[in-house]
């Protein structure tokens, strides 16, 4: 079997609660969502297909047992989900970084889901799969709002209190996007808001810078 690849690299990982941790990224190519704000808009085509024995050969020589699955939208490709299996069958700790359009409940559940809720100014808010929000599990995996202004935020707020989320799973992620005006703003308003959420500044760009790839 194999995957559509964009890259496979070694790094540290940028974001939700695992930040900083050194991280191998499995990164997909194809999305079916188009953000305004997307960073990975070079994984919508192109990409090299890759058999599953090839990835497990490349994540063996980084020799990291931290990996990420990620895209464009990583569930989007059939094949993902007997990969995902096989990498916890070897004894990974797997991420699986979704951006919540397609359905989670094919993951093996020994993956932890980190799961990106689109807000209004993505432009994609109208296609998130909200039964995904049902099966978040609170002893591992963690939501994430991309938030553009403060009318995400508000959006954040209101979904995170219709689906429990502060009790149904392990973090809820605020992810400012990388470069807003307002953060200072919509940062105050988070520490203000008495709620169980965590700031998730993107490391990577910090420190790469916004356009940086394989890293």
């Amino acid at each position: 079997m194999d995957l559509r690849i964009t890259e496979i690299f070694l790094s540290i990982q940028g974001e939700s609660s695992h930040a900083g941790r050194p991280c191998s990224f499995v990164r997909l190519t194809g999305c079916p969502m188009r953000c305004v704000w997307c960073d990975s808009e070079y994984t919508f085509t192109g990409g090299e297909r890759i058999t599953f024995e090839d990835i497990f050969a490349k994540l063996e020589e980084f020799g990291c047992w931290l990996v990420e699955v990620t895209g464009g939208e990583p569930l989007a490709q059939k094949n993902v989900f007997p990969f995902i299996t096989e990498l916890c069958d070897r004894g990974y700790e797997v991420l699986i970084e979704t951006g919540g359009y397609v359905s989670t409940e094919n993951v093996d559940p020994r993956a932890k889901i980190i799961l990106d809720v689109k807000c209004p100014a993505s432009g994609e808010a109208e296609r998130n799969h909200w039964p995904n929000l049902e099966r978040l599990r609170s002893e591992k995996d963690e939501v994430k709002f991309v938030a553009a202004d403060l009318e995400d935020w508000d959006f954040a707020k209101d979904i995170i209190a219709e689906y429990d989320l502060e009790d149904r799973c392990r973090e809820i992620l605020i992810s400012p996007v990388h470069g807003i005006k307002n953060l200072p703003e919509l940062v105050e308003s988070i520490a203000q808001s008495g709620m169980s959420v965590r700031l998730n500044l993107q490391l990577h760009k910090y420190i790469w810078g916004p356009d940086a790839r394989g890293i």
